[in-house]
């Protein structure tokens, strides 16, 4: 008798994430994530739709699904939609690993390198005490962060606004780390041009989104300005998205997030496009331990791979004083936290089966039925500047 998906979940949990459950008739789980930060439901309705279409299916024939998911319907692609296959396609490889009893790197070609280089968060949207964070990540075992460079900034702002940002990457690479500054397409041209080249002197590891995602033109034109390592990628959700920043020499690190661009397949792929550039590879995820643990298996594999972000004690997850299960953060839901351990900037590559984590799908039920009760689904916040008009968060 043929295997077959005999019931796909979906389930909302603190802090902002939304994972994947995938159950096959031969009793094997799979667990994905399809976390789109602010369009939570939409996602869930996209879920709903692809379990109708995929119940009774063999989960083996992962490409397949994911061709007919994508290529069966006349609209395509798109953050909710792809956020939605992507939650799919991890669990179905998680499911595909475990029946076979590998890690899913295994079935991506096996390894290059026995241990993964991350980096975490320092600083919030209003960036402060970062010297103080950047210590604290150093005695962590990371050797590389990432904060945020500004907060609000007009369309075209006094220079003085980007003083502050020049200061603080300044002082975080006295501490001795390399230090990602994520612009997060809150400039426009004529500022982010600036910042850039005020920034060089102090050699960031990368700047990241230095302009919106619609400006690849813009982009290229930056890149070639500076001397600083550009990435984006988060808001590209397949590999027909990245093409046009790839062939105007655009970019340096490709962002994609497994979470968005369709999974461990896309991810994959766009891996092994980016490579045909002379493109690096570094995940985006400041998510769950699903994504990240999805990433880490295409990380082991992909020779263009120099990074992976990951999410432990990030900013977004905030806690809840009122109720301990409104809490979250990386090693909430995981049986096996341990594997996430940072040690010299590294931490190693993942050995156990199918995406290399163990969910406790017990704290998974329970926090998705307190967050359904008890907590609206995550916007990001709204910025308007002294005149009132909306700026770029």
């Amino acid at each position: 008798m043929v295997d077959a998906i005999t019931k796909i979940e979906a389930f909302r949990v603190p802090p902002r994430w939304l994972f994947v459950r995938v159950e096959t008739s031969d009793g094997i789980v799979g667990w994905g994530e399809a976390t789109l930060e602010g369009h939570t439901e939409s996602v869930e309705g996209a879920i709903q739709d692809l379990t109708e279409r995929f119940m009774g299916v063999d989960p083996s024939n992962i490409e397949d699904i994911w061709q007919t998911a994508y290529m069966g319907r006349f609209y395509r692609g798109g953050p909710v939609f792809m956020s939605a296959l992507s939650g799919l396609d991890i669990a179905l490889w998680d499911i595909k690993g475990k029946k076979l009893g590998v890690p899913v790197w295994q079935l991506l070609g096996g390894k290059v390198r026995d241990r993964v280089r991350v980096y975490g968060w320092i600083g919030g949207d209003h960036p402060s005490d970062v010297v103080s964070a950047a210590l604290a990540r150093k005695e962590q075992g990371f050797t590389a962060v990432k904060m945020n460079g500004t907060d609000a900034v007009a369309w075209i702002d006094s220079p003085t606004t980007l003083e502050a940002t020049v200061d603080r990457v300044k002082q975080v690479r006295a501490t001795g780390v390399d230090v990602g500054v994520d612009f997060h397409g809150r400039l426009h041209k004529g500022m982010a041009k600036q910042l850039a080249k005020l920034l060089e002197p102090f050699r960031p590891f990368f700047i990241e989104e230095p302009l919106l995602p619609t400006q690849p033109e813009e982009i290229a034109d930056l890149s070639n300005a500076v001397s600083i390592p550009i990435a984006l990628g988060e808001r590209l959700y397949t590999r027909h998205d990245f093409r046009p920043y790839l062939e105007r020499r655009a970019i340096d690190i490709a962002q994609p997030d497994v979470a968005h661009c369709g999974g461990i397949s896309e991810l994959q792929r766009i891996a092994t496009l980016t490579a045909t550039y002379d493109v690096a590879l570094a995940p985006h995820c400041p998510l769950g331990p699903i994504a990240l643990a999805a990433c880490l298996q295409v990380a082991t594999a992909a020779p263009n791979f120099v990074i992976q972000e990951m999410s432990w004690q990030m900013h977004y997850n905030q806690t809840n004083e009122e109720n301990p299960l409104g809490n979250a953060d990386l090693h909430t839901y995981m049986k096996n936290p341990e594997v996430f351990d940072v040690n010299n900037g590294h931490i190693d590559i993942l050995t156990n089966s199918g995406i290399g984590i163990e969910v406790n799908e017990d704290r998974v039920r329970e926090a998705a039925k307190y967050c359904v009760e008890n907590m609206k689904a995550w916007r990001n916040p709204l910025w308007r500047g002294d005149d009132g008009s909306l700026r770029e968060w």
